[in-house]
């Protein structure tokens, strides 16, 4: 069984920063892609960043220059660096995670999600 654990978020002034992360646990074989989407009230989820195992990084335009996405592949866990925060930032951020289990299947697991405020 694999379990993914988000922390990090919580109320910011604008122009302020955040890490968030999230450590993927369990029976784990390989995890392929990491990537952190948000969801705001009233709103779809929306990718955020994207980070394969190799390859480029993927980001919205609206956080390109300010967010940066990482990954730590020893310790499964995937970050999500957000400087310069707007109050439009403000949402719900979820960390997805693709990966294959010891047995050999495949996941597409999210996390709970952790809340983001920006204040202005």
């Amino acid at each position: 069984q694999v379990q993914l654990v988000e922390s990090g978020g919580g109320l910011v002034q604008a122009g302020g920063s955040l890490r968030l992360s999230c450590a993927a646990s369990g029976s784990i074989f390989s995890i392929n892609a990491m990537g952190w989407y948000r969801q705001a009230p009233g709103k779809q989820r929306e990718l955020v960043a994207r980070i394969p195992s190799g390859g480029s990084t993927i980001y919205a335009d609206s956080v390109k220059g300010r967010f940066t996405i990482s990954r730590d592949n020893a310790k499964n866990t995937v970050y999500l660096q957000m400087n310069s925060l707007k109050p439009e930032d403000t949402a719900v951020y979820y960390c997805n995670i693709d990966l294959f289990s010891d047995s050999r299947t495949y996941y597409s697991l999210w996390g709970q999600g952790t809340q983001v405020t920006v204040s202005s």
